[in-house]
């Protein structure tokens, strides 16, 4: 199989918590990985699927070419960054497990100021 492209670029960032000088937990957000993709907007409503919480609570999906670094983030806390805005990472979903593509389910939550 050919590669998908993309026509946009994501960051891909992950967050790692610290304690401050007084106990307070503080999370930062480190770039894990820029990936060429495509990032479409969800449709439809709750019927598509009734057994996946978190695809239902998706607002855009992500396509790209497989990653292994990538898809093992599947457990951690992520975000990307895709044309100016932030997006929750919700789901990373390696269809299949044919190590072709990656679907990185999202929810825009915000316009990115960094």
């Amino acid at each position: 199989m050919g590669e998908i492209g993309g026509n946009t670029s994501g960051i891909i960032q992950t967050k790692t918590s610290e304690k401050n000088t007084i106990g307070e937990a503080v999370s930062t957000w480190s770039d894990a990985f820029t990936q060429p993709g495509w990032l479409g907007l969800q449709t439809g409503g709750a019927n598509r699927n009734n057994f996946n919480a978190k695809i239902e609570e998706s607002t855009h999906v992500f396509l790209c070419d497989y990653h292994a670094g990538i898809y093992a983030l599947a457990d951690q806390d992520t975000r990307m960054i895709l044309k100016g805005f932030v997006y929750d990472v919700l789901l990373i979903d390696n269809p299949d497990e044919m190590d072709e593509q990656l679907e990185i389910y999202l929810r825009k939550v915000g316009a990115w100021n960094g």
